[in-house]
């Protein structure tokens, strides 16, 4: 029986990821194995506006394993459902994304002919998020030693992704910022946690293992048909 498309999982999904007040940023299907002992695991990647909550991701990942197995697209292969938020690293391709990163220090990367923010800068540059006003977002440029706050159109952004830190940023720099969104953490200030391998799965069906990794919320369960 072949795989569900990405598509088809996303359409599957969307309805329970909606009511439960997440957003679905995506789904990522891939194969691990060989032949007959192959495996799909299937990436279900939400966020909120509010924190990640590990009660509300396990209960989530709950709901959509038996959405999954109602639907009968995997038939009887066996697949691993991963539900989790996008963690630090995301890029920022929409307006509820730029909202969440504010604080964050991102990369950005300007489009072909857009005039870089400072006079003389360059095409890409690291700029702490501010406040997102209509069309335009709001950068804190010149890290802790000069921080000072521009303004750039959206569409002069082709990339922009949060990069992770390892020390918070100098009060100025928040303040400029407008600070951090609600409820979200200050940027370098965040406890390390780190996952033992092979613990954030559960090992059969009707169980899971949520486990916390750094700014990312996640619980795997192993489904199907039966």
């Amino acid at each position: 029986m072949p795989m569900p498309t990405e598509e088809r999982v996303s359409q599957l999904v969307a309805g329970p990821v909606e009511r439960r007040g997440f957003d679905l940023e995506g789904v990522e299907i891939s194969t691990a194995g060989r032949h007959a002992d192959a495996q799909a695991r299937v990436r279900v990647i939400v966020d909120s506006d509010d924190p990640a909550d590990l009660d509300a991701i396990a209960e989530l990942s709950n709901e959509l394993s038996a959405q999954l197995d109602d639907a009968g697209d995997f038939g009887e292969s066996p697949y691993l459902l991963e539900v989790s938020t996008p963690g630090i690293d995301r890029p920022l391709s929409t307006d509820r994304h730029w909202r969440r990163a504010q604080g964050r220090k991102a990369r950005v990367t300007l489009r072909p002919g857009a005039e870089p923010p400072d006079p003389g800068g360059k095409a890409t540059f690291d700029a702490r998020v501010g406040k997102l006003s209509g069309d335009t977002i709001a950068l804190v440029l010149g890290g802790k030693a000069k921080p000072h706050r521009v303004n750039v159109p959206l569409a002069d952004i082709a990339t922009a992704v949060v990069q992770v830190e390892f020390s918070p940023p100098s009060p100025r720099e928040l303040e400029l910022a407008g600070g951090v969104a609600p409820g979200r953490p200050i940027p370098g200030s965040e406890p390390a946690t780190t996952v033992p391998a092979g613990e954030d799965a559960a090992d059969t069906r009707g169980t899971s293992g949520a486990s916390p990794q750094p700014e990312a919320a996640s619980d795997s369960i192993e489904g199907t048909v039966e």
